[in-house]
């Protein structure tokens, strides 16, 4: 079945790369000049993607503004003959079909996923964490997932390998190489604390692609770790019964609720626009002379 939907959540607080985020959202820092949400929709749309729905919070309308159409911007832009610039503005309204939702209670990921079952339905869909940007010029990274569902079913999730001492932090996984950079998952745990629990050093990260059987699992999902409904709870049982796919994602991951993130993001992909690469990179040559 072709995957047409999307879901993006975006609700969190950012409170990690306070005080910033005390009045804009993680989700609109510029990576050069296109703030993160952008990136993160133009990935779903280069992967066939049609219908996306982004989960927000209360304080986070600047989105929704940026997706929308700017009449006063427009004309003014019409005025000057700046056409080129003109046609990136009305281009960002018509990325694809993007409506939003807000989660009223900070409840988990988990509860924000299942605030979409009715924009889904009886169907596959992607999901793509609205603070994580995976930036590549080869084949976007929901679509490696995509097409691994295309293969296996069921769900898949998009992994990278995380260092020993930081697993605590993440989700650990149980995984048996496939082929290539593909595996079978077949358990999963939310921040292992000990060495005992943690199942392998290959952590969910930022992408996943689930069958729709996941909404009823939600449903009953008890909070877990830290009082909230955890999207990974609901994933185990589809892991621990039918299995799922992991997909060791190709590109350099940004995470945008880190402080270090941000500026990784910024200068790896100043690094290649084509309007600063080559000044960041005269930049930086210099500035290393002094380190």
């Amino acid at each position: 079945m072709k995957i047409t939907k999307a879901i993006i959540p975006a609700a969190g607080l950012g409170t990690r790369v306070l005080p910033a985020t005390k009045s804009m959202p993680k989700e609109m820092f510029p990576i050069v000049d296109k703030p993160t949400i952008q990136y993160i929709v133009e990935e779903a749309v280069a992967a066939g993607i049609t219908d996306i729905l982004i989960i927000t919070n209360r304080g986070k309308g600047l989105m929704e503004d940026h997706f929308d159409r700017s009449p006063e911007l427009e004309a003014a832009l019409t005025k000057g003959g700046k056409d080129k610039m003109l046609e990136e503005v009305i281009g960002i309204a018509d990325l694809a079909n993007i409506t939003f939702i807000r989660q009223k209670e900070m409840k988990g990921l988990g509860h924000a996923v299942l605030k979409a079952k009715s924009f889904v339905g009886n169907e596959p869909f992607a999901v793509l964490f609205g603070d994580g940007v995976i930036y590549n010029e080869g084949t976007p990274a929901i679509k490696q997932l995509i097409d691994a569902y295309g293969e296996f079913g069921e769900g898949v999730l998009g992994v990278k390998k995380v260092p020993e001492e930081d697993i605590h932090k993440y989700g650990s996984l149980k995984v048996e190489k496939l082929h290539d950079r593909i595996f079978k998952c077949t358990d999963m745990v939310e921040k292992p604390q000990t060495k005992e629990a943690v199942l392998s050093l290959y952590s969910i990260t930022d992408r996943v692609v689930l069958p729709p059987s996941i909404f009823e699992i939600l449903e009953r999902t008890e909070p877990g770790v830290g009082g909230e409904i955890q999207l990974t709870d609901a994933m185990k049982e589809i892991a621990t019964t039918v299995g799922m796919t992991a997909v060791e994602m190709e590109g350099s991951r940004f995470d945008m609720g880190n402080k270090f993130g941000v500026l990784q993001a910024n200068i790896e992909v100043g690094l290649n626009h084509p309007e600063t690469k080559e000044q960041l990179k005269d930049y930086i040559k210099e500035l290393a002379k002094t380190l």
